[in-house]
């Protein structure tokens, strides 16, 4: 066996088998429902489920749905820490299960394969939230990175999780881990130092890409956050 990503689809009927190596499926479209040992449920887009080596799991699909399924030696060890099986996957990695998908159905080359196993890998590693979030916080979480730049008040997330504001701020400080304006904050400020990175946009576009219409304001938070202002990041 060796290090290996392949597209797949499932059907209605409940399969059950076990493998001698590690496996993850990541859902591209449609939900696979999975029974393992310590979890039951769905898995949707933009989550991932670890079925660990030697462990004994039943599941069903539409034929429709398609899935990115991994199967690897050994885990991440950031993957080792953890009792959670099913978790949230970051727009980048979702992103890239896209290009998987369109490269593996279309042509056999090798080398290009091993470099795309090995970025997958390297985007497991960065995944942060290692938990499945309830579908209502997931939708913010989505909403929040799409609209980045828009006044991303506690209402509004609260409207797009059909929640009431007092509801919606608890419960996303214990999915997430961070209050709701913290984890603003932290992914204006990662979007910014990427863009600061890697683009020559001028620090006043990338404020407003980042929901600052006043760059002052924006120079602050920043310098606040990393301990350096925009432009001394920048040089």
């Amino acid at each position: 066996m060796q290090n290996h990503l392949s597209i797949r689809s499932y059907n209605r009927q409940r399969k059950g088998h076990v493998h001698n190596f590690q496996q993850l499926v990541l859902p591209l479209r449609g939900v696979i429902n999975i029974e393992l040992e310590a979890y039951s449920g769905k898995v949707a887009p933009g989550e991932c489920v670890v079925i660990k080596q030697g462990q004994m799991h039943h599941f069903t699909a539409n034929q429709e749905a398609k899935f990115v399924v991994a199967d690897l030696l050994e885990l991440p060890e950031s993957f080792l820490s953890t009792d959670n099986l099913v978790f949230s996957i970051t727009p980048p990695l979702i992103s890239f299960l896209g290009f998987i998908e369109k490269q593996l159905e279309n042509q056999v080359n090798p080398k290009l394969e091993q470099s795309m196993f090995d970025t997958f890998v390297l985007l497991l590693e960065e995944q942060q939230q290692f938990r499945q979030l309830d579908h209502r916080i997931r939708l913010v979480v989505e909403y929040v990175l799409e609209n980045i730049a828009e006044n991303l008040s506690v209402e509004t997330l609260a409207k797009v999780a059909c929640l009431s504001q007092t509801q919606f701020k608890k419960v996303f400080t214990q999915q997430v881990g961070l209050s709701v304006s913290k984890h603003i904050t932290k992914e204006r400020m990662e979007k910014a130092k990427a863009l600061l990175m890697h683009t020559d946009y001028s620090i006043q576009i990338i404020a407003e890409q980042v929901g600052y219409a006043d760059l002052s304001a924006f120079s602050r938070r920043f310098s606040q956050y990393y301990g350096l202002s925009p432009s001394e990041f920048s040089q």
